[in-house]
């Protein structure tokens, strides 16, 4: 799961149907996959917002 979601936020371009089906080899199914990647998704835009406002270095 953490080699998935470091992909998705280094190179989301990158992401494959072989990703998605290590996440179900390792037991995931389509709903946990689907959480798993609003999750991280949503870190990652939020943290980009802060960033980009300057959050916590003004």
């Amino acid at each position: 799961m953490l080699d998935y979601t470091a992909k998705l936020t280094k190179e989301p371009w990158n992401i494959q149907r072989a990703d998605i089906e290590k996440l179900r080899e390792q037991g995931f199914d389509d709903k946990s996959i689907l959480q798993i990647n609003l999750i991280a998704s949503y870190f990652n835009y939020i943290n980009r917002v802060a960033d980009g406002l300057g959050v916590g270095r003004l």
